[in-house]
């Protein structure tokens, strides 16, 4: 049938495909290592390192010796490389990708190879494991029930000061990374954006030797960070923006004032009690009835 991509063509039947593999490593702490991994390492046939000294460091701690073929896969050579990944686990091999810390695709290479090979209709799983997103987040003591992951922000402070902006309004807690010679900038930046008061937590070197959690307001951290003593890999969590205190009766009038004003300038009165609710954090229900129930002064 014209238009049909026939199974043979780039497709691979079941028989034959191999698989591709992301596995997390440790975020520190070597005897984290999920046991799944163990032994991928050693039979894998194509082991894709985001840093092959920093995976030899790890194998030799394990005592584990590589049983295929060891290549580089990051930043600088995703694009070049990906399709020979994708080519070796096509072929039948099985493909096992591994970043220098944590979960591939989060802030580290993977994401590229994992698309190539779902659009090729190869086998893609994981061996899930350290995370330095969920082990912050657990530890800063801040609300876990909704969170957002934020990486690494703008280096360039007006690019980090709009990045700020746009989530000045979000209720969920975000998880930010941050290296330690823009820590300082970045928490005055998130004091700046969000105020001093926001609670929120510096962790570094998690799982590692000298693990340490620090946990105080924006403001109180940014001035602990211009210390410029901070050092090793670094996560901020951040407390989401506070829901606004619902409105009490005085208040209610005030708005209704506020939605017959929008009227008469010419605002429908549904888009005004809309706009007006959400600014106050009203119900728009309870804003319509207060406004349809209520006479308009003479």
């Amino acid at each position: 049938m014209a238009g049909r991509r026939d199974t043979d063509d780039r497709r691979v039947s079941a028989s034959t495909v191999g698989r591709l593999v992301l596995a997390a490593t440790p975020i520190g702490d070597v005897s984290d290592t999920p046991p799944r991994l163990v032994g991928l390492l050693s039979s894998a046939d194509v082991v894709a390192a985001e840093d092959t000294r920093r995976l030899r460091r790890l194998t030799a701690a394990l005592g584990v010796t590589l049983g295929g073929r060891l290549v580089s896969y990051h930043e600088h050579n995703e694009v070049s490389r990906t399709p020979e990944l994708v080519a070796a686990a096509r072929d039948g091999a099985t493909v096992l990708v591994v970043t220098d810390a944590g979960m591939p695709c989060v802030s580290d290479p993977g994401l590229r190879v994992v698309r190539a090979a779902v659009e090729d209709g190869i086998p893609v799983t994981a061996v899930p494991g350290p995370s330095a997103v969920l082990t912050a987040l657990a530890l800063s003591g801040l609300a876990t029930d909704r969170f957002c992951f934020e990486g690494f922000l703008p280096r360039r402070q007006g690019e980090r000061r709009r990045a700020l902006a746009a989530l000045a309004d979000e209720r969920r807690t975000m998880i930010f990374f941050e290296a330690p010679h823009r820590l300082a900038a970045t928490l005055t930046d998130l004091a700046d954006a969000f105020g001093e008061e926001r609670p929120a937590a510096a962790c570094r070197e998690l799982t590692k030797t000298y693990e340490e959690v620090v946990r105080e307001p924006l403001g109180a951290l940014a001035a602990w960070a211009a210390c410029g003593r901070v050092r090793g890999e670094i996560t901020v969590v951040v407390a989401g923006c506070p829901a606004p205190e619902p409105p009490g009766p005085g208040d209610v009038a005030a708005l209704v004032g506020e939605v017959r004003r929008r009227v008469g300038e010419g605002e429908r009165l549904k888009d005004a009690v809309a706009a007006v609710a959400t600014a106050a954090g009203a119900r728009k229900r309870d804003l319509y009835d207060a406004v349809t129930r209520t006479a308009p002064p003479d």
